[in-house]
């Protein structure tokens, strides 16, 4: 039995949510294993959309298990929030079709505060954040001082970690002259959602070993790409958790050979939101064009996104650091009315040719990207189904890509909606 994880290759925002919907049609059960409800998926299904944050993406399907793991951070009420959104839509939430760790770490109110606090603060060095609490409430979990969900069980227990925590954060406020957090009136509003929340709390480790013995296709569904994990991304212009693949065994509590297959969502061109570098960044009416067709702009901000050429380089590097095993190609159909195309093979520092993305940021800011182009194909690729179908210049662009960053190309998607995806191969059935 196949159990897949999904990652973004790039810097997020590649369309994971329409993969991973047409995935989890076919998984039984579908683990979120990172981030916060700062990574957004939008998902189109009989005309319904549906923008999920927090919830796995397998909530709109039927007879699907999802689960919030540990690696997660959860805002107890956006969580609450999504579900009431969710189920408005007729979708049904319930202790049998959703779960949650307990192990998962809260991000609470002084941990927005204190994402805006140093935004606000930082001027042009800025790093671009969500301003959810994201980062705040892991550098708290890896500080060892985090409330978790399991937390939520016992007065006397909240009181003595929010204690904790507080301490910290006080002190921090104290300095920074702003207004000190009140531990008992923030404990008086956990304790009054805790019911709600503590509902849906199992110890997630444990399901998924009675979910393998029981044969379950499971699906392990990766926020944000992998050019902005913590250890692997465009640092410090990242995000506060792993986003590579090996990261879905630690942030669900099972072993590394879980995974049987690694599939990494992939733009037919580049995107980033916020700052930080992007070499093959275009600031004319080609990255214009990319835009307003790709509709870039994000699930959850609603921030206009960065556009850029393809970067081969920087894909084949993810791919290797990640182990991914295919790429399923987003949005070809937004390169439609380009006369031409361009890839980047390869980067120029300093004078010198460089195969590899370089860890230094300053070196990353400065290098240049080297092309090579494509001609276009100027006719409609839109809800194609059949590969053979694409114009000739598309295929020819599909396999230089494949060949370039050496993992297969599995499927090719070809407008939003979820049927409109050439299937090379299944990572169920493989």
């Amino acid at each position: 039995m196949k159990n897949i994880a999904v990652v973004g290759s790039q810097w997020g925002d590649e369309g994971k949510g329409k993969i991973v919907d047409w995935l989890s049609e076919q998984a039984d059960v579908v683990v979120r294993f990172q981030g916060g409800h700062n990574a957004g998926h939008t998902l189109v299904i009989k005309g319904v959309t549906y923008k999920l944050r927090l919830l796995p993406s397998g909530i709109v399907r039927k007879n699907k298990i999802s689960i919030i793991g540990n690696g997660v951070v959860v805002d107890p009420w956006a969580l609450l929030d999504e579900i009431e959104e969710i189920r408005s839509k007729g979708v049904d939430v319930n202790v049998d079709n959703f779960i949650i760790s307990e192990a998962a770490n809260l991000i609470l109110p002084f941990h927005i505060e204190m994402d805006e606090i140093r935004e606000d603060i930082a001027g042009k060095g800025k790093i671009g954040t969500t301003r959810r609490g994201i980062g705040p409430a892991y550098e708290d979990k890896v500080g060892r001082r985090s409330i978790r969900v399991m937390d939520l069980r016992s007065e006397n227990n909240l009181d003595q970690r929010l204690e904790s925590v507080l301490d910290h954060h006080n002190a921090i406020r104290k300095g920074l002259r702003k207004n000190l957090v009140k531990k008992d009136k923030l404990k008086s509003e956990l304790l009054k959602i805790a019911p709600k929340i503590l509902q849906f709390s199992q110890p997630v480790w444990l399901k998924i070993d009675e979910f393998k013995k029981q044969n379950k296709k499971i699906l392990f569904e990766g926020a944000q790409g992998i050019l902005l994990d913590v250890d692997h991304g465009t640092y410090p212009y990242v995000t506060s958790s792993n986003t590579v693949a090996s990261s879905a065994a630690t942030g669900s509590g099972c072993g590394p050979n879980s995974i049987n297959y690694v599939l990494g969502i992939t733009k037919a061109y580049t995107t980033r939101v916020g700052a930080g570098p992007f070499p093959t960044e275009l600031t004319d009416k080609v990255g214009e064009l990319l835009g307003t067709r790709g509709k870039e702009f994000g699930t959850v901000t609603s921030r206009k996104r960065r556009c850029g050429w393809f970067d081969g380089v920087l894909v084949r590097q993810t791919i290797k650091i990640s182990g991914i095993d295919g790429i399923a190609l987003t949005k070809l159909d937004v390169l439609d009315e380009l006369d031409e195309i361009k890839m980047c093979i390869e980067y120029e520092l300093d004078g010198k040719k460089l195969d590899y993305l370089p860890a230094a940021v300053e070196d990353q800011l400065k290098i240049k990207p080297i092309y090579k182009t494509f001609p276009g194909w100027k006719t409609s690729t839109n809800g194609i189904k059949n590969m053979d179908l694409l114009p000739e210049n598309a295929k020819k662009y599909i396999f230089a890509v494949e060949k370039f960053i050496g993992a297969k190309v599995s499927s090719v998607s070809t407008s939003p909606e979820r049927d409109d995806t050439i299937l090379v191969e299944n990572p169920f059935n493989i």
